[in-house]
C-alpha cells in the first residue's frame, strides 16, 4: 500500500512538524517515535506522555426513538449484551468497561472499551485495524434484529489522545481548571475546553494513571498543542507507537492481531474475567462454555528472559526440555526492567508461574521463566 493510500489522523501534520518517524499501522500513517522509544517510555513511567489515538474507531450505539416509545428503553443495552462478552447492564451512565467482540467460534474479532454515555447511548472505542470489520459485523447482526437501535461510526469526525503518566492529574487541571474533578477510573465525563466540550475517560494502555480525551476532529490540533504547551513544566513528551507497545507489554496488556486473534478466545488469553457467562445469550458463548469445561489447550503467559541477550520477538518458537510447546506473540527489551520480556501461547501443562522455558532466537535457545502478571510493578514510593 503506498503512502497516499493510508489514512491520516487530524494530527498528522503536527507529528511531521515535530520530526516524528511515521509508519503504516492498521491502515493509518502513525508516529512510531519522535526522539527514542526508551525516552518516550520513561517519560510516561516518570512524568507524562501524550499519544495520538485518533486512528482508533469510535462507534455510537443508541436506541431508536420509536423503540423507546414502545417501552423498549433497554434496546441498546440488550442488543450490546448479545454482541459483547462483558455485561453492559453493570454500567451506570458515565461508566466504561473492557470487553470483547467474538465470532461464532468464540474467537476474538476485537477487544474494545464500551462507555455508557447516556441511559440508552453507548460509545465503543475499537482498534484501528479492526474498525471496518467490527462495524460490518455489528451492522450485519443489527439487520437480524428489529431496528430497535442505530449503529453509527463517528471515527472520521472525531480525534482522541491518551495522556498517560504520574503527572496526569496535574496536567488535567492545567488543561481544564483546578475546580474540574478528574473522573474516577473507567468513568467518562464531558468537560468544557475553550469554546467546546471534550469527553475525558480515566482509561489507558500503559499501567500508569491516565486519561483518554475524545474531541471533534476540528479541535484536534488546538487540543494537542495546548496539551504539549501546558505539559512543558511537567516534563511532557509526545509519544509514538513504539513506546505504547513497550509500556503495554510490561503490563501484559494484549495487542489485537498479535496476542488476540479470531483463532484465540478470551479464556485462552487469560481474560475470562471480562466474559460474563451468566448472560443467557451472546455471540460465541457456547464455544467459551466448552473451553471452560474442558480447559484451554493453550494459555497466553508472560515470560522474562533469564540472560541478557537478543530480545524475544513475535513468532519465535517456545520449547520445554527440547519439545516445542508454543510460540511468542509479543516480545521486546523492556525499558523499565532492562530485560527481554514477552507473551506467548504455550501448552496449558507448561503455563504455570515459575515454569522454565526456552525461546528459540536465531536457531539458538535462550532460557526464560513464565512470570506473574504484570511484568513491571511500580517501585514503592
Amino acid at each position: 500500500m503506498n503512502e497516499a493510500a493510508h489514512k491520516k489522523t487530524p494530527l498528522y501534520d503536527e507529528h511531521v512538524r515535530l520530526g516524528a518517524k511515521m509508519v503504516p499501522f492498521g491502515g493509518w500513517l502513525m508516529p512510531v517515535q519522535y526522539t527514542s522509544i526508551v525516552e518516550e517510555h520513561q517519560a510516561v513511567r516518570n512524568n507524562v506522555g501524550v499519544f495520538d489515538i485518533s486512528h482508533m474507531g469510535q462507534f455510537i450505539v443508541a436506541a431508536t426513538p420509536s423503540s423507546q416509545k414502545v417501552g423498549g428503553e433497554g434496546a441498546a443495552a440488550t442488543w450490546l449484551n448479545r454482541m459483547l462478552t462483558n455485561n453492559v447492564d453493570k454500567l451506570d451512565v458515565g461508566m466504561g468497561q473492557y470487553t470483547f467482540l467474538l465470532n461464532d467460534r468464540g474467537g476474538i474479532i476485537d477487544d474494545l472499551i464500551v462507555y455508557r454515555i447516556e441511559e440508552q447511548k453507548f460509545l465503543l472505542v475499537v482498534n484501528a485495524a479492526r474498525a471496518d470489520e467490527d462495524f460490518a459485523w455489528l451492522q450485519n447482526h443489527l439487520k437480524e434484529t428489529a431496528a430497535s437501535c442505530n449503529l453509527t461510526s463517528r471515527s472520521l469526525d472525531f480525534g482522541a489522545v491518551a495522556i498517560q503518566g504520574p503527572q496526569t492529574m496535574a496536567l488535567f487541571h492545567a488543561l481544564f481548571g483546578e475546580d474540574i474533578e478528574l473522573p474516577a477510573r473507567n468513568h467518562i465525563v464531558n468537560v468544557p475546553f475553550n469554546t467546546t466540550n471534550v469527553s475525558v475517560a480515566r482509561t489507558g494502555y500503559t499501567g500508569e494513571d491516565g486519561i483518554e480525551v475524545f474531541f471533534s476532529a476540528n479541535d484536534a490540533v488546538k487540543f494537542w498543542n495546548a496539551t504539549l504547551e501546558r505539559g512543558k513544566p511537567l516534563g511532557i513528551k509526545p509519544c509514538g507507537l513504539g513506546a505504547r507497545d513497550t509500556l503495554r507489554l510490561e503490563m501484559c496488556y494484549p495487542l489485537n492481531g498479535s496476542d488476540l486473534s479470531p483463532e484465540r478466545n478470551p479464556i485462552e488469553a487469560g481474560l475470562g474475567f471480562f466474559v460474563d457467562l451468566a448472560k443467557p445469550d451472546f455471540v460465541g458463548r457456547d464455544a467459551l462454555l466448552k473451553t471452560k469445561e474442558s480447559g484451554p489447550r493453550q494459555k497466553l503467559v508472560p515470560f522474562r528472559m533469564k540472560e541478557k541477550g537478543p530480545p524475544p520477538r513475535p513468532h519465535y518458537a517456545v520449547f520445554r526440555n527440547g519439545e516445542r510447546i508454543g510460540e511468542v506473540t509479543s516480545g521486546t527489551l523492556s525499558p523499565s526492567l532492562n530485560w527481554g520480556v514477552g507473551m506467548a501461547y504455550v501448552s496449558s501443562a507448561h503455563a504455570k508461574i515459575g515454569a522454565e522455558i526456552d525461546i528459540e532466537i536465531r536457531a539458538q535457545k535462550f532460557p526464560a521463566t513464565v512470570e506473574k502478571k504484570p511484568l513491571y510493578r511500580k517501585p514503592a514510593s
